[in-house]
């Protein structure tokens, strides 16, 4: 989304912290977060609106067909995970699984059937997690503008029953 400054007040703005869930360590820190997506919004959500307002006119209408190569549409009855990221020096620890968990206990209260999430093929160690949590693959999608634009060719499309 570069550069920096302009995707960090981009992200600021369109941020919605209703739309995740949080590890904190024992003293408050932020060690990880799980974003999700739903009928009513998304963690990072955001318009052309919002991207020309931070990039101008051409480089809102790029951001947006590049995101708009990511894009798909939510799974009937499922909570689509909208980015997880846990501190770099705590991979491995249990928190990218304890978000998971607590995020597949808040779909279950609001109703839905299904946690589903996009992963990266070249992200093994964590399709490696998603699958020991009881996500299957129900899909997979490629394009080479995606590797180009972002730097990988497809994802596999995975979905948690709930």
């Amino acid at each position: 989304m570069g550069p920096e400054r302009r995707a960090l007040g981009f992200i600021a703005e369109v941020i919605d912290p209703s739309h995740a869930l949080s590890a904190l360590d024992g003293n408050g820190a932020l060690v990880g977060v799980v974003g999700f997506r739903t009928l009513r919004g998304s963690f990072v959500g955001g318009s052309w609106a919002d991207l020309r307002s931070h990039y101008g006119r051409g480089g809102g209408l790029w951001r947006g067909a590049c995101l708009h190569l990511l894009a798909h549409d939510l799974p009937e009855g499922g909570m689509m995970v909208d980015g997880i990221a846990v501190h770099p020096e705590l991979r491995g620890a249990g928190i990218g699984r304890a978000l998971i968990e607590a995020l597949s206990h808040e779909a279950r209260r609001r109703g839905y059937r299904a946690l589903c999430l996009d992963v990266i093929d070249e992200n093994l160690r964590a399709r490696a997690l998603y699958q020991r949590l009881g996500f299957e693959v129900t899909g997979r999608r490629s394009s080479r503008l995606t590797r180009l634009v972002f730097d990988f060719r497809s994802v596999q499309l995975m979905r948690r029953a709930l």
